[in-house]
């Protein structure tokens, strides 16, 4: 069945996801209304995700919005902020169906009970090819406790939340590149790939813990290295200090070479921050009380060049390509 018009797409697919949310007019405007609570600041991010870049195109239409959602919340939780709502635009191909769209919505629906917020507006427009989505989150923090890249020191301990290193294998799980790895391995990586976990609760608790954040979108070593450059500093991880699911070690186990690509993989969505020697003890509670796993996998230093290091007993690890480009 091909799609209805513009207005009778938006009512049938999105404006059922805007109806808690009085700012968005029901979306039936051109833009909507959103006031700040009083005493805090909004935080903007915008990620785009493109069929065959950032999903596969056969995914199913509930996890691709979801993704889409949540690794736009990711970026408010390396900010340690709280979501109000978000904008989205949809190019979607000639091919699609009211089907597909309707499962899309399902998922977006599902998230934003489960994160609070809901759809303030955006833009449907149609395009050859591929299905291309961009979606932009406004969240709030209050004024001057917002996390940032900048402000790792020298002697700071590196810690990680969950596991590395899943979202790179899972897209190798789901491309059928792990034959020698069990299929339940397989299913839990492929998992981790289409269904991100961001970590909000755990950002908003870091301010005043953590002295630099940022989420592990593009790979470790290179998100790691941009916490290098904004602090002028280096990091040494050790490799075997990186918490890795049962999954993904069964994976490096039947492929030593995966290590690195766990390293340099995309798609974790979890928090990499540096912060003091001194606050084991509250990190340890914090990760208790967040129920989010957290690992100090190394440590900032002062060196000749911002690099990062991931060394395995002392020596330096080969890792090829250090991260992922959205520019290629």
């Amino acid at each position: 069945m091909p799609l209805p018009g513009e207005f009778a797409l938006i009512a049938r697919h999105f404006r059922p996801l805007a109806e808690d949310v009085p700012g968005a007019l029901a979306l039936a405007d051109d833009a909507a209304l959103l006031d700040a609570p009083p005493g805090r600041t909004l935080v903007l991010a915008a990620d785009a995700m493109v069929a065959g870049v950032h999903f596969l195109p056969d995914d199913p239409p509930d996890t691709i919005g979801r993704k889409l959602l949540r690794v736009n919340l990711s970026d408010l939780a390396a900010m340690g902020a709280e979501p109000l709502g978000y904008l989205m635009t949809t190019a979607l191909p000639q091919d699609m169906t009211p089907e597909w769209l309707d499962e899309f919505a399902r998922g977006l629906k599902e998230d934003q009970r489960a994160y609070g917020c809901g759809l303030l507006g955006g833009d449907t427009v149609s395009t050859p090819g591929p299905l291309t989505l961009s979606l932009t989150v406004v969240g709030t923090v209050a004024p001057g406790r917002a996390l940032t890249r900048a402000g790792a020191r020298e002697g700071d301990a590196v810690w990680v939340s969950g596991t590395i290193g899943d979202g790179a294998l899972g897209l190798l799980a789901l491309t059928d590149r792990l034959p020698g790895v069990a299929q339940a391995h397989r299913d839990a990586l492929a998992d981790r790939y289409r269904l991100p976990r961001p970590r909000l609760a755990l950002g908003r608790r870091l301010f005043g813990v953590a002295t630099s954040c940022l989420d592990v979108s593009d790979g470790l070593v290179q998100d790691l290295g941009h916490l290098c450059r904004a602090a002028g500093l280096s990091a040494d991880i050790d490799a075997d200090a990186v918490p890795l699911s049962e999954a993904a070690r069964a994976s490096a186990a039947s492929d030593p070479a995966l290590l690195a690509r766990c390293l340099t993989g995309g798609d974790d969505y979890e928090l990499v921050f540096t912060a003091s020697e001194t606050t084991v003890g509250t990190l340890e509670r914090l990760s208790a009380e967040t129920n989010v796993p957290l690992a100090r996998i190394g440590r900032m230093t002062s060196a000749g060049e911002t690099e990062v290091r991931a060394l395995r007993d002392g020596a330096a690890l080969a890792l090829g390509e250090t991260g992922w480009s959205h520019v290629r």
